[in-house]
């Protein structure tokens, strides 16, 4: 009997063992494998990059416009059924054409607004911009830059009373970096108006062309950013934007043979233009007058000529014909300083000088050199 009594006293000790053990036994399992949560950086990051993308658009985005041209009435014909026959009418329209054809971002209060050159390159038309709010400006004057692919368009910011203008902040592109965060802004394929893209800077000191030769305007610009966000046609003339809300670029061009290959000018640039547009009421940039094609050495050594700028063609009247360079020159020396493709382009030797500078060029002439004097004068504008 007493036995039975330590048996049954064991039984009940293995079954509340048991009992505990099974009931604890998931739990030490789950306790080897943790759930899979999200960790707290990774949703820190998603959530801040939504969030600087959204205080950007926020912030950048009112001050992003739509550049619209109006182009004047055509004049169509019409064909009439006459006793000799079928004879032409003409008969002139009287709608204007309206068409999105650009971005822009405004500079200042005072109604002063960037965008691409080549996006108002036509003379003969007239312009508007359209605020993000729908609020339409008329365009009194476009100054286009003879230098760059930057043009100011000039607006009566009283001409809609209710709406103040905003102007960006312009940052430093200097000191961009490749990997570095960008927002892109403006008016997509000219119809989706403050459309926004997200992507990097994946590349600095690019070479490209930008325009159309459809369009009538082509330009070979030097030193711009590419960035894989993505800017489609209309976006040119709006803002590149860096992750704290400064405008670093002005988007410019879009690959028409790759992907997510777009690119734009340097802010910089455009405030070097500001500067030099606010000091003088206008674009005063130094101007010599010739085309040319800048020769390596190595180019230079194959068409037996000498290392610089070789002239293909001197403007009449301009600085350049009455110094005496002649088509065939080769520039080889502007102000002191050897005229070296890649490194002292002539265009960037001109541009570091002033209107009414006299410089001393030396050009390679029949295998002679010969030194003449040039007086720099004001760029025409188009």
């Amino acid at each position: 009997m007493k036995k039975l009594g330590i048996l049954l006293i064991a039984l009940v000790l293995v079954l509340i063992v048991w009992t505990a053990v099974s009931s604890s036994f998931p739990r030490f399992l789950n306790s080897l494998t943790p759930p899979q949560v999200q960790s707290p950086l990774e949703s820190i990051k998603v959530v801040g990059e939504e969030s600087v993308v959204i205080d950007v658009v926020k912030n950048v985005g009112p001050s992003v416009v739509t550049v619209v041209q109006i182009a004047p009435p055509t004049q169509k014909s019409s064909f009439r059924l006459g006793p000799f026959g079928f004879f032409e009418v003409p008969e002139k329209s009287t709608e204007e054409k309206t068409s999105n054809i650009g971005s822009g971002f405004i500079l200042g209060k005072n109604g002063l607004i960037a965008t691409n050159k080549h996006v108002v390159s036509k003379t003969n038309v007239k312009y508007q911009v359209v605020t993000s709010d729908n609020k339409t400006y008329d365009v009194e004057k476009v100054y286009r830059d003879p230098l760059n692919d930057i043009a100011f368009l000039k607006v009566n910011p009283d001409q809609n009373k209710e709406k103040k203008l905003v102007p960006v902040t312009l940052g430093n592109s200097a000191k961009l970096q490749v990997g570095q965060f960008v927002i892109a802004i403006g008016t997509a394929l000219g119809e989706f108006r403050n459309t926004v893209t997200t992507g990097v800077i994946s590349g600095l000191g690019r070479g490209i062309t930008a325009g159309s030769a459809f369009q009538g305007f082509v330009e070979k610009l030097d030193n711009v950013i590419q960035t894989d966000a993505a800017i489609n046609p209309g976006n040119s003339g709006g803002p590149l934007v860096s992750s704290i809300g400064q405008v670093i670029g002005i988007n410019t061009a879009v690959s028409q043979s790759g992907q997510n290959i777009g690119f734009a000018l340097p802010v910089n640039v455009v405030a070097e233009a500001l500067k030099n547009f606010n000091d003088n009421g206008q674009f005063n940039r130094p101007y010599l007058g010739v085309s040319y094609v800048m020769l390596s050495k190595q180019e230079a050594e194959l068409n037996k000529l000498t290392e610089g700028a070789y002239i293909q063609s001197v403007v009449k009247g301009s600085p350049a014909e009455l110094s005496g360079i002649q088509v065939g020159d080769v520039i080889t020396s502007f102000d002191d300083k050897k005229v070296v493709a890649g490194t002292n382009d002539l265009s960037k030797l001109i541009a570091s000088k002033k209107v009414g500078d006299k410089i001393i060029i030396i050009v390679q002439r029949d295998k002679e050199p010969v030194n003449l004097t040039a007086t720099l004068a004001a760029a025409p504008t188009q």
